[in-house]
């Protein structure tokens, strides 16, 4: 069974930054992806960054491109997503998720975190 659990998330005013740490368990693929998403009150679930494996190609919202930055560890299997959040603004309030993705030709296979808050306030 799959679970992706979610931390870091918190209150961090204007400019700060955050680091948001995603671990999941039972996820045993060698093909995958893995992003965060972030959902605002009264808006869309959006993409932030997504990362892939194998290679590591990482690509980016262009709201957050300079600023946050995505990356993981795969620790014999045990994988751990991070996003190093810096420069934050408010508008970067929302509740951040994290989605993997495993693909096992022909299926893919999503997962969904719980998600954890950020709010960005002085």
């Amino acid at each position: 069974q799959v679970q992706l659990v979610e931390s870091g998330g918190g209150l961090v005013q204007p400019g700060g930054s955050l680091r948001l740490s995603c671990a999941a368990s039972g996820f045993s693929f060698n093909n995958y992806a893995m992003s965060w998403y972030r959902q605002a009150p009264g808006k869309e679930r959006e993409l932030v960054a997504t990362i892939s494996s194998p290679g590591g190609s990482t690509n980016y919202a262009d709201s957050v491109k300079g600023r946050f930055t995505v990356s993981g560890d795969n620790d014999n299997g045990k994988i751990t997503l991070y996003l190093q959040m810096n420069s934050l603004k408010s508008e970067d309030t929302a509740v951040y998720y994290c989605k993997a993705v495993g693909r096992r030709w022909p299926r893919s296979y999503a997962y969904w975190g719980q998600g954890t808050p950020v709010t960005v306030s002085s």
